[in-house]
């Protein structure tokens, strides 16, 4: 099961003393086609019509990462991080909601990636209230030894895909988990009901404002280098 921190928390990316990792993180291989953005740097970042994509190695022992972006929704990383356990990346692209969840008339994302056979990761969202108290995460796929926190609270069908729940915290954050019954590279997830059912048929938290919606790869092994591509994403809300 794979431990989480607030690590994973990207605003706090931005303040982030640089480490010894920094000088470890240029060894992988940008993409070989010219990319619009692209970065090696540990808390490499930048804005593109209207997205931040972030590289975001933030875990213990982490190996070497690269992001390429030909836009804020077609990105991609090569990272090669060691066979051992724990969280090394969350490379994501954020969008910034800053809704409370009863002002929110929808909420909904579409999602095309590929993956690699092997390694160790997940593909998923990572939404976040704008006091960083709660932790909402859609697990869209998975591969290799990886879990989430917290214990199983059953099966539910919300939003178009039916998950197994887990609930748990950090220390720092409750964290809701989300993990797909079954494996999905491509579709549409409509965020709002399962916000709702935490709010209503839950009630885990409140009216809370939902702030940073972000979704990307969040790597514990890629030994050997593998390529990790978000072909086409989509955020909107109202």
């Amino acid at each position: 099961m794979a431990t989480r921190t607030l690590g994973r928390r990207i605003g706090m990316a931005l303040i982030a003393p640089t480490l010894a990792l920094g000088a470890t993180v240029g060894l992988a291989s940008a993409p070989a086609s010219a990319a619009v953005w692209s970065s090696c740097d540990q808390w490499g970042n930048t804005t593109l019509n209207g997205y931040t994509l972030y590289n975001n190695i933030w875990g213990s022992g982490a190996g070497s990462q690269c992001i390429w972006a030909n836009s804020g929704t077609n990105w991609g990383v090569n990272a090669n991080h060691p066979n051992t356990g724990g969280i090394k990346s969350y490379p994501n692209a954020k969008k910034v909601i800053n809704k409370s969840i009863t002002s929110l008339g929808s909420l909904s994302s579409s999602y095309n990636v590929s993956v690699p056979s092997s390694g160790a990761y997940n593909t998923s969202y990572d939404i976040w209230d704008t006091g960083y108290q709660y932790e909402i995460m859609l697990w869209m796929n998975k591969t290799g030894a990886v879990g989430p926190l917290g214990t199983s609270q059953g099966n539910v069908t919300l939003g178009g895909h039916t998950w197994t729940v887990y609930k748990g915290n950090n220390g720092a954050n409750d964290v809701f988990s989300f993990i797909r019954t079954s494996n999905s590279s491509s579709g549409t997830v409509n965020v709002l009901p399962i916000l709702k059912w935490i709010k209503d048929t839950k009630g885990w938290f409140g009216n809370v404002t939902i702030g940073d919606l972000q979704f990307g790869f969040e790597i514990t092994s890629s030994s050997g280098g593998l390529d990790f591509t978000v072909n086409s994403e989509s955020v909107s809300s109202s």
